[in-house]
C-alpha cells in the first residue's frame, strides 16, 4: 500500500512580529508610567499652577488614547495584511 503525503499547510506568518512588538509596548507604556510613583510624587515643576503630580496623570490620559489608538492602527493594517497573504496563498481574492 502507497503512503500519500499529507497535503501540504500554507506557510504560516511569525505570531511574533516587530509591529505586534511596537504595538505590546504601546500598550504597556501608559502602565509603567503611571505605576512607578516615585517618577512623579514631587510639586515642582507646576505648569500654569497646576503641580507636576496632577498635570503628569492629566498628560497620560491624553497619552493613553493616543498610544492606545496608534496600537490599534498598527495591529489592524498588519491584520489586513496577513488576511490578503492569507488569502494569496489559498488561491482566492481578497476578503
Amino acid at each position: 500500500m502507497a503512503e500519500t503525503a499529507p497535503p501540504s499547510t500554507p506557510a504560516r506568518p511569525p505570531l511574533v512580529t516587530p509591529t505586534r512588538i511596537a504595538c505590546a509596548v504601546l500598550l504597556a507604556a501608559p502602565f509603567v508610567a503611571l505605576l512607578w510613583v516615585g517618577s512623579y510624587s514631587r510639586l515642582d515643576p507646576a505648569f500654569i499652577g497646576v503641580p507636576f503630580f496632577y498635570w503628569y496623570q492629566l498628560a497620560w490620559v491624553v497619552l493613553s488614547a493616543v498610544f492606545t489608538g496608534a496600537a490599534y492602527l498598527l495591529f489592524r493594517r498588519e491584520e489586513t495584511a496577513r488576511a490578503a497573504v492569507r488569502a494569496a496563498a489559498e488561491g482566492g481574492g481578497p476578503e
